[in-house]
């Protein structure tokens, strides 16, 4: 009966996530409880404001959409061995362009879109493929490289909204896109009860999503890609071009940055602000870690903090408690996913010792067997 036994379970990405959820909103609460509020009723304000009606759940994933594309982007890379910070540079090269064609080029409503989607595509790619190069050709590490990238996109976002892209009454912002050349959409609006931040990003996500995946898992370009990733020198020896999939890997984690833009700057806000750093590019760090590096998990992780994100200003208007707490439970959920390791030997401890038990029940069911007969 003993040979029986399953083989001992581990610890899964899914349990490590959410215990790193659930203390991250432990320390949250420990917060709250300390400046004298009541941790439930915070926690219930926070998640009543993203999730109490239709409009707020539309809300909700618009917040989430932006941080899906950027957790996406970040995902990609480290899957095939590169870590890319530049999602916050790429995210605004590809919404510079499609807001330049949301503002100059008008056709039909599917073509223009096609349009739209493929020029933030191909400004986040082209923004991601110089560090993809620079590491390739010269070996120049990537984290260097992307950082450095963010700031030329961010001095010439700085530049160009003002000579080119100008408000009609402030020189800081660009003049806002009309909602027909957004990615916003009024049946859609419709379902969410009058959301004005629901888009078609939504759509794109879900398509972003399982393309990624199929390329990862079925695809010899992502196994290639992947291998690369995990031993440069035995992808090499085996005929890979590991420069050619350290450019394309680049390349297609930028693309989906550029999307990231897309989503927020044609379908969330319609403008483009000068001097501001998009936050999502480096959220999108934590969604990717919190989703252990697949679609599904990133999926899943940008809507945990799309919901936080979107409900923590009505948990500020209804209480004391700062908006501030949200950020902190987030940085306190990555603290704990970064640690991942410490949840891994302390989970397969557990299971070790239920395994143990097993064995023990079923040498014990099988000595009274013998002793029987």
């Amino acid at each position: 009966m003993a040979d029986k036994i399953k083989e001992e379970h581990k610890s899964s990405p899914f349990l490590i996530a959410f215990s790193a959820v659930i203390l991250g909103l432990l320390a949250g609460g420990i917060l709250m409880a300390v400046i004298g509020e009541n941790p439930f009723a915070a926690y219930g304000f926070m998640f009543k404001g993203s999730l109490m009606n239709m409009e707020r759940i539309g809300n909700s994933l618009a917040t989430a959409m932006t941080l899906l594309f950027t957790g996406l982007a970040f995902a990609f890379a480290y899957k095939t061995g590169l870590f890319n910070i530049g999602c916050s540079g790429q995210m605004l090269v590809g919404g510079l362009m499609a807001t330049i064609v949301a503002h100059y080029v008008f056709l039909p409503r599917p073509l223009y879109l096609i349009i739209l989607i493929l020029s933030a595509i191909a400004g986040g790619a082209a923004w991601a493929a110089i560090p993809g190069y620079l590491k390739a050709k010269f070996n120049v590490h990537e984290v260097v490289s992307t950082i450095m990238m963010n700031w030329i996109a961010y001095w010439s976002i700085y530049y160009f909204i003002p000579a080119y892209l100008k408000g009609p009454s402030l020189e800081t912002e660009s003049s806002s896109i009309v909602v027909s050349q957004s990615l916003r959409t009024s049946w859609l609006s419709n379902i969410f009860t009058g959301s004005e931040y629901v888009n078609n990003s939504i759509f794109i996500a879900v398509a972003a999503i399982i393309l990624i995946q199929y390329l990862l898992s079925r695809t010899t370009l992502g196994f290639s890609l992947k291998a690369v990733g995990a031993n440069k020198s035995c992808a090499e020896y085996a005929g890979i071009n590991v420069n050619r999939s350290i450019v394309l890997s680049m390349t297609i984690s930028g693309a989906l940055a550029g999307l990231a833009g897309l989503s927020y700057y044609t379908g969330y806000s319609l403008n483009m602000q000068i001097g501001v750093m998009p936050s999502q590019g480096f959220d999108g760090i934590a969604v990717a870690l919190l989703g252990a590096s697949t679609p599904v998990g990133v999926l899943l992780a940008s809507i945990f903090f799309g919901i936080l994100q979107s409900g923590k200003g009505f948990m500020n208007a209804m209480t004391s408690v700062p908006p501030e707490i949200a950020d902190t439970i987030i940085s306190v959920i990555i603290y704990f996913t970064a640690t991942s390791i410490l949840f891994e030997k302390l989970w397969n401890g557990f299971f070790h010792k239920i395994h143990e038990k097993q064995e023990e029940k079923a040498a014990a069911a099988d000595k009274q067997t013998q002793e029987a007969q």
